[in-house]
């Protein structure tokens, strides 16, 4: 065993510097030589982008809505998670963003007045419905009640909210666990089936904080926070001595029920929630946690500039493949402030893309080839993603040519009578008849924000009132005072303190002052001048009127330093702490890039055939 795992790495590597010393030279000339896109041009680009949106919008509402998403192909529609016009409540911010102030008010009266989750008896998947639908009503209603933002609606009273707040009580049940890792579906009437599973996935169980922490923080109940914070936790004190989490967990024992580590399916945005849950709320323990989640992720899966999947004991290579959810990487690495090797990761993924036209599911390693059974592209944004981020970060004219490519993809490839068509075979550019929300919610949503960017961004992300944390299904969450200032001291005039009737404070009376450390005032990336966990006690406010004195509690060593680990083969064992070690991070400098199959390859054959599919999630925050 140990003799096949050792031919497995060296045939990678050697094949890694063939493909180095074959094709580096020949896509570096394609990109110096490449058409710079001028500012007028990133224009045409930009509108062609917002065509796009409304090509693919305008499908569904004419020939799907209300059901949740069009199937484009046959101008029809179908029900696909929860029977509440999925796509409209995913394309909410979208619209927003583009200015779009009409259909955006009438879409949010239309979802207040007509949407009841009290009627849906369907068992849904707790990952898509928070990230979708929840992320995209709490998305919507901070645009939509603000009058900063310039898309107040003057008849809206907080219905979005509601149905928010409505919609997680129903998923709550979910998180009823002996591990406090939840379920990966809830039934939105009854809870949670007696028959189902007891395993799910890291991503499933570990990518909800944002959208159920800011639900508490708009709502003021903690309950939402606290559950998604403790599955975190109890995740992360699962995690192998080698700091690795494994693919999917039983949600009763809290063993690994498949050990595979890697940064792609299974796993991707947990490492994505754990930055930007600290960058959201300013709360150390996530970054702690991502800083040595990040670490031994460069350490063990990196090898520059692709990512492998590894036994999370032994750090064995079990899968030398690149897939499609792994290009939302190099984004999180901008926002970690890691710019170089996810500039070589980057231009890595997108060799695959311009062999292709399109990233593949799966594309092996070892081979060089689409791995079997992975060759659709279902419209995913994770590449744009980062590349828009990478283009934010550096402003280098080469993400902009990668844009443009990746437009004209989609455009000559997936663009189909009423939308845009999942691809079912990259080589062959088969189209299928179906269309994720997410396509509205994120992959035109960064493409647009690309070009906007270089033509002179005139949006509210860039020009608007807040910094906004993109969720890992691309909705907007500013960082307002009310969701990122809630801790902040108590303790001069300004300071954004609660007051009136609240289910829970954030700070605690002078008499408790001495169970606490006191906070520093460190600024964090200019987001937050003081950062603390949720899991304190607190006491009832002051009875002042208008200021509240208080002092806010901060991390102690123990709780910053100790966060617990627990024994694989032993549940009920004490736990062990975990002391931070300096990060190792693999220095390796060489780039493979894949060469074009066909340097001509721009236009799919026009008399492709049409059929295949799947969904997504993953990224981020302006600066």
């Amino acid at each position: 065993m140990e003799e096949t795992r050792k031919s497995v790495q060296i045939q990678i590597h050697s094949t890694m510097l063939v493909l180095l010393l074959a094709c580096i030279s020949c896509s570096y000339l394609t990109l110096s030589f490449a058409d710079t896109v001028t500012k007028q041009e990133a224009k045409q680009l930009r509108n062609e982008v917002a065509e796009m949106f409304y090509h693919a919008f305008n499908g569904y509402m004419d020939n799907a809505f209300p059901l949740d998403e069009l199937k484009p192909l046959s101008c029809s529609g179908e029900d696909t998670l929860g029977g509440y016009a999925l796509t409209l409540i995913d394309s909410l911010d979208t619209l927003a963003l583009l200015g779009d102030r009409e259909r955006f008010v009438a879409s949010v009266e239309w979802i207040g007045k007509n949407l009841r989750f009290d009627m849906i008896n369907k068992t849904v998947s707790l990952f898509e419905t928070t990230i979708r639908v929840l992320g995209g009503l709490l998305s919507a209603h901070q645009i939509a009640s603000d009058y900063a933002t310039g898309m107040r609606v003057p008849s809206y009273d907080n219905q979005l909210l509601n149905l928010a707040e409505d919609l997680a009580r129903r998923l709550l049940p979910a998180f009823d666990t002996p591990t406090g890792i939840p379920f990966g579906s809830v039934n939105l009437l009854h809870g949670v089936d007696k028959d189902e599973s007891k395993i799910t996935s890291t991503a499933g169980g570990g990518t909800l904080t944002l959208e159920f922490g800011v639900l508490s923080r708009l709502t003021n109940d903690p309950i939402f926070e606290q559950v998604t914070k403790n599955a975190v936790l109890a995740l992360w004190a699962r995690r192998s001595k080698l700091n690795l989490v494994g693919a999917h967990i039983n949600v009763f024992t809290g063993e690994w029920t498949q050990k595979d580590a890697g940064i792609g399916t299974s796993i991707d945005s947990f490492y994505e929630y754990l930055l930007k849950a600290y960058l959201l709320f300013g709360d150390e323990e996530y970054l702690y946690i991502f800083q040595e989640a990040y670490s031994a992720a460069m350490h063990y899966l990196y090898h520059d500039p692709w990512y492998v999947e590894v036994n999370m004991d032994s750090a064995a290579i079990v899968w030398p493949l690149f897939n499609s959810l792994q290009a939302f990487w190099p984004g999180l690495q901008v926002l970690a402030g890691d710019i170089n090797p996810a500039i070589r990761t980057h231009a890595a993924f997108l060799s695959v893309w311009r062999r292709y036209g399109f990233t593949p599911e799966g594309f092996n390693l070892a081979s060089l080839t689409v791995q079997h059974g992975q060759k659709s592209y279902p419209l995913r944004p994770e590449l744009i993603e980062s590349t828009y981020w990478l283009y934010k970060a550096t402003r280098d004219p080469r993400y902009l040519d990668a844009g443009r490519d990746m437009l004209a993809s989609l455009q000559y490839g997936a663009r189909c009578a009423c939308g845009y068509c999942h691809i079912s075979d990259v080589e062959h550019h088969k189209q299928e008849d179906h269309m994720e929300s997410f396509f509205l919610a994120e992959t035109v949503k960064y493409l647009w924000l690309l070009f906007d960017l270089a033509a002179g961004p005139d949006n509210i992300v860039e020009n608007g009132p807040y910094k906004y944390v993109f969720s890992t299904e691309g909705h907007l969450l500013p960082a307002t005072p009310q969701i990122s200032l809630v801790r902040e001291h108590c303790l001069y005039y300004g300071a954004y303190c609660r007051s009136g009737d609240l289910r829970q404070t954030y700070f605690v009376s002078e008499a408790d002052k001495d169970k606490h450390e006191s906070n520093d005032s460190r600024i964090y990336g200019s987001w937050t001048k003081a950062t603390y966990s949720s899991e304190y006690p607190t006491s009832e406010p002051s009875a002042f009127s208008g200021l509240i004195k208080g002092f806010c509690p901060g991390l102690n060593h123990g709780q910053t330093f100790g966060l617990l680990y627990m024994h694989p083969n032993d549940e009920h064992r004490d736990h062990e702490t975990v002391q931070p070690e300096e990060p190792t991070i693999v220095q390796s400098h060489s780039v493979m890039l894949l060469p074009a199959q066909n340097s001509d390859r721009s236009a799919p054959d026009s008399g492709n055939d049409v059929n295949d599919s799947q969904t997504s999630g993953e990224s981020d925050v302006t600066s």
